[in-house]
């Protein structure tokens, strides 16, 4: 690593320039792209087969929603209009972000992006059904069954967070303006 005194006859500001650029990436963050799900060709299914993913397992992973959606085949329904229904009543409008000024931190209430919608709503939804009892329902398959039906029904835990969320958002609106 090179010191400051052994830079070659820069001036003190080309010196601090060199230092603070030198941990900084030097190209542009490049989004991946993520491939439908094999099965279903939905993006929104290799989703969430990435996010229940523990260990990097995926056909673990695979099998459990795969199951929930031939379990939801057989009641008669089509899985890929439950899950995205299930999304729809989930993800978030708004959400609240903390932004410092002059010492203090307000929440500023933001609109959701797409993709963070997406985000939220499915983990949300893996979340409500890692948190369901044991008791009541014996595997992750049944948990990830019931939340489904619950959101699709706009009812469940996951359905809770997001009103949740959206109240704390509405309740900050003052602070809107802070917004940059």
């Amino acid at each position: 690593m090179l010191k400051e005194e052994n830079l070659p006859d820069q001036s003190t500001e080309q010196k601090q320039n060199s230092l603070f650029f030198k941990n900084m990436p030097r190209h542009q963050y490049e989004k991946r792209q993520i491939k439908p799900d094999e099965v279903y060709h939905s993006l929104e299914v290799a989703k969430l087969v990435n996010y229940i993913m523990i260990d990097g397992k995926k056909s673990v992973a695979q099998k459990i929603v795969y199951s929930v959606f031939e379990r939801i085949k057989k009641e008669g329904r089509d899985p890929l209009v439950v899950l995205a229904e299930a999304i729809k009543n989930v993800a978030p409008n708004f959400e609240v972000r903390p932004r410092r000024l002059g010492g203090a931190s307000y929440l500023v209430p933001i609109e959701v992006r797409r993709e963070r919608k997406l985000f939220l709503a499915l983990n949300w939804i893996i979340e409500a059904a890692k948190n369901r009892s044991n008791k009541e329902y014996k595997t992750f398959i049944d948990k990830l069954y019931q939340e489904l039906i619950d959101a699709t029904g706009n009812q469940g835990q996951a359905v809770a967070k997001r009103a949740q969320t959206e109240k704390l958002a509405e309740a900050n609106k003052a602070f809107a303006h802070l917004r940059w």
